[in-house]
C-alpha cells in the first residue's frame, strides 16, 4: 500500500506562516495584536499561489521550483531582517536608489548576520526540512481539473480578500491608518509590514513602486492652537499667490500642492526674531549623538552647550534612512522620505532656502567640512545645491590636513585643521559633517580604541563604552573650536548648533537604557536627543515644546532674521506658536499632548494635558501630509516652480 504523503498546500501554508511568526518575533515589538489575522491571511494566500505553481510541473521538476521558491522566499526574509537591524527602518523598493549606501554597511551587515545567526537558521528550517522530508510532501503533478480547482481557490481568496478590506472601511472609516487604508490609500513599509505581514508587504510595495502610488492630500488644521500673543507679530512668509498658481496649472498634482500652501498659514515671528542677525553660525550634523552621550564627567564640554542659551527639553533625531536622511531634514526642513533621497543626492533641485545660498545672499562667506570621502552619498553635490562650492572633504583636499585613512576620522584633526580658514572673517557660516561618533561600536574602531583608557572603567558593557568613547573625541573637537573662537575675541558673536542625525541605532535598545537617565521605548523615546543652539550672551532658557531635526533650518533663519517662507519649509521654528510636533519613520508621533504610536493605534495623553475626540484623527492627517508634500518639494522640484525667477 502506497504511503500517504502530506500535502504540499499543509506543509508550504506551515512553512511560510513559520517564517512570517519569526520575522514578525524579530522585528516587531508587539506580536499579539488584530494585525496576526491579516498575516494568517496573507500567508495562506501566498501559500497557495506557491503551492499552485509547483504543481504545474512533472513531480521531480516541481520539487526543484518548490525548493528554489522557499529559498528565495526565506532570504527574502533574512535580508529584510539584517536590513531592519543595521538601518533600524523596513526595506522598501525605494531603498534600492540608495544601494550605494546599503553596499557601504556590508561590515556593518556581517556583524548583524553573526549576531542574528541563529533567527536566519531558524528562518531557513523550513526550507531544511523540505529536504528531510522530501518523501513525504507530495509533489504530484495535477491534472486539469485540480489545477483549475486550485486558481478558483487563489481567485476566491483573493475576492474574500478584498471584501474584508471594504468591510474594515466601512467599520474604521475615520481611521487613517486602517487596513483599508494601508492597503489602498498609504504607501509605508512599516505599517503594512506590521498589519499584512511581510510577503503581502512586498506586493504592495513592488505595486505601488510600479504605479508610482501618490498618496492624498486633505488639508487640516487643529482648532485653536495658536496661544494668545501680547504683540500681533507677521508671519514668516513671502508674496506668493499659490491661488493664482493653482489657477495657471493643468498639473492635478501641482494644483494640489499650490492649494495646500495657499491654506497654510505658516508661522509667526516672535520675541526672538532676528536675536542673532549678523552673528557668524557654525552648524553640525554631528555623527550619532545623542542624549545618553551628555555626561558632566564623561563629555564636559557637551555637557555644558546642552545647558546652556536655549535649552531644548523636548528634541528628538528620529531615525530615517540613516545619516543621509537625518542630514536631508536638518539642512532641508522637510521629512526624509526614501523615496526622493536619490533625486536629493543628485544635487539636481533648486534651493533657494539652502542654507549656504542664504547666507551668502547676507554677505556671509561660506564653508563646508566632512572628515570622510568626500563622494559619500553624493554629499558633493547636493551641498552645492545649498550653495556650498568650496566643500572640502577626503580626497579633494582635506586629505592633505587629516589622516583620512582611520575609520572612523578625527573630528579633532577636523577642527584643528580648517578652523583657521574662516576664523578671521568678518561673517562667516560653516557647517560640518562630523563623522567620529560612527559605528560599530567596539575597540576595533579607531576613535573609541584612541578614547578607551577614559570610559575602560565605567560600569557599561563593552559596546556603550565603546560608543562614549567615540563621543569623548567630539567633544574635544568642539572644545578645541570654542577656546579658538575665545581667543580670537570671536565667541561672542558666533552661534553654535548641533543636531545628531540619528540616534546610535547601532547599539541595542537595552544598550541605550544603560547610559539613560530613564526607561526609553524603541519607537519614540529611544529617538529623545539634544538640539544644542548655543552663544554665550544668551540667557539660559528652557524650551518645552516638542521639535525635531526637521524644525532645526527654520529655527535658525527665524533667529537669524532671514526672509524665508515658513509655508514651504516642513518642518517649524521652534521658538514660534506654531504646535510642536516630531515624526518617525513608522509615522508614529509624539506632540505637546501625547504621543502616539502608528503600528497599536494607542495614543498616550501627557499628565495634565486634554485634547479634543477628534486630535488624533487630525495629527495623523497632518503627519500624513507633512510626509507627502516633504516628498512632492523634491520630486516636482517645487522651489524651482515657484521661486525659480
Amino acid at each position: 500500500m502506497k504511503d500517504k504523503k502530506m500535502s504540499l498546500y499543509l506543509y508550504n501554508f506551515l512553512a511560510i506562516l513559520f517564517i512570517e511568526l519569526v520575522f514578525r518575533i524579530v522585528t516587531i515589538n508587539h506580536f499579539f495584536t488584530i494585525s496576526l489575522i491579516y498575516v494568517l491571511v496573507s500567508s495562506v494566500l501566498f501559500s497557495i499561489a506557491i503551492s499552485w505553481v509547483c504543481g504545474l510541473f512533472p513531480e521531480k521538476a516541481n520539487r526543484v521550483v518548490y525548493r528554489v521558491l522557499l529559498f528565495i522566499v526565506s532570504l527574502w526574509a533574512t535580508g529584510l531582517l539584517i536590513y531592519k537591524n543595521v538601518f533600524d527602518v523596513f526595506f522598501s523598493l525605494a531603498m534600492l536608489k540608495l544601494a550605494d549606501q546599503v553596499m557601504s554597511f556590508w561590515k556593518d551587515a556581517i556583524d548583524m548576520i553573526l549576531n542574528n545567526f541563529v533567527y536566519i537558521i531558524i528562518i531557513f528550517i523550513p526550507f531544511i526540512v523540505s529536504f528531510i522530508l522530501r518523501k513525504k510532501i507530495s509533489f504530484e503533478r495535477r491534472d486539469r481539473k485540480h489545477t483549475l480547482i486550485g486558481l478558483g481557490i487563489i481567485l476566491l481568496g483573493v475576492i474574500g480578500f478584498k471584501v474584508s478590506l471594504l468591510i474594515n472601511k466601512k467599520v474604521n472609516n475615520k481611521a487613517i491608518y486602517s487596513a483599508y487604508r494601508i492597503f489602498y490609500k498609504v504607501n509605508d513599509s512599516s505599517l503594512s509590514i506590521e498589519k499584512y505581514g511581510l510577503y503581502m508587504s512586498t506586493y504592495l510595495d513592488i505595486k505601488k513602486t510600479i504605479s508610482n502610488f501618490q498618496e492624498e492630500v486633505n488639508y487640516v488644521k487643529l482648532k485653536g492652537d495658536e496661544p494668545e500673543e501680547e504683540i500681533n507679530y507677521d508671519y514668516n512668509d513671502m508674496n506668493i499667490d499659490f491661488a493664482a498658481l493653482a489657477n495657471q496649472t493643468n498639473d492635478s498634482t501641482l494644483k494640489q500642492m499650490h492649494e495646500y500652501f495657499n491654506s497654510e498659514s505658516g508661522s509667526k515671528q516672535n520675541k526672538y526674531t532676528g536675536l542673532f542677525k549678523d552673528k557668524n553660525l557654525i552648524l553640525f550634523m554631528a555623527e550619532s549623538f545623542n542624549e545618553i552621550a551628555v555626561d558632566k564627567d564623561i563629555t564636559p564640554t557637551l555637557y555644558k552647550l546642552v545647558n546652556s542659551s536655549f535649552i531644548f527639553d523636548n528634541f528628538y533625531t528620529p531615525v530615517n534612512n540613516s545619516t543621509i536622511g537625518g542630514e536631508f531634514q536638518e539642512l532641508t526642513g522637510l521629512f526624509a522620505n526614501g523615496s526622493i533621497l536619490k533625486t536629493w543626492r543628485s544635487g539636481a533641485n533648486y534651493f533657494p532656502f539652502g542654507i549656504a545660498n542664504v547666507y551668502k545672499s547676507m554677505d556671509y562667506k561660506t564653508y563646508a567640512y566632512h572628515n570622510h570621502y568626500y563622494t559619500f552619498q553624493d554629499r558633493n553635490k547636493y551641498l552645492k545645491s545649498l550653495g556650498f562650492n568650496n566643500f572640502l572633504g577626503c580626497y579633494n583636499g582635506l586629505e592633505k590636513r587629516i589622516n583620512c585613512k582611520l575609520w572612523p576620522e578625527s573630528d579633532v584633526e577636523l577642527i584643528n585643521a580648517t578652523v583657521d580658514d574662516y576664523i578671521n572673517d568678518d561673517k562667516f557660516m560653516v557647517y560640518y559633517a562630523s563623522v567620529s561618533g560612527h559605528g560599530s561600536y567596539s575597540w576595533s574602531n579607531s576613535m573609541s580604541a584612541k578614547h578607551r583608557s577614559e570610559v575602560e572603567n565605567l560600569p557599561y558593557s563593552e559596546s556603550v563604552k565603546a560608543y562614549l568613547a567615540t563621543q569623548i573625541e567630539f567633544d574635544q573637537a568642539l572644545k578645541i573650536l570654542i577656546d579658538k573662537l575665545e581667543a580670537a575675541g570671536k565667541l561672542e558673536d558666533t552661534v553654535i548648533a548641533i543636531v545628531g542625525d540619528h540616534y546610535p541605532y547601532m547599539l541595542t535598545l537595552d544598550e541605550m537604557n544603560e547610559h539613560a537617565t530613564y526607561t526609553k521605548d524603541e519607537i519614540i523615546e529611544i529617538n529623545r536627543s539634544n538640539f544644542i543652539l548655543y552663544n554665550p550672551s544668551v540667557e539660559d532658557t528652557h524650551i518645552t515644546k516638542v521639535g525635531s531635526q526637521i524644525d532645526v533650518l527654520p529655527t535658525i533663519y527665524n533667529l537669524f532674521g532671514v526672509e524665508y517662507d515658513s509655508r514651504l519649509i516642513i518642518g517649524k521654528d521652534i521658538l514660534s506658536t506654531e504646535p510642536g510636533l516630531a515624526i518617525f519613520n513608522n509615522r508614529s508621533w509624539i506632540s505637546d499632548y501625547g504621543m502616539y504610536y502608528a503600528n497599536t493605534k494607542e495614543f498616550v495623553l501627557k499628565d495634565g494635558k486634554k485634547v479634543d475626540s477628534d486630535y488624533v484623527d487630525t495629527m495623523n492627517q497632518i503627519v500624513s501630509n507633512k510626509i507627502n508634500m516633504s516628498r512632492l518639494l523634491i520630486e516636482k522640484d517645487y522651489y524651482r516652480k515657484v521661486l525659480g525667477n
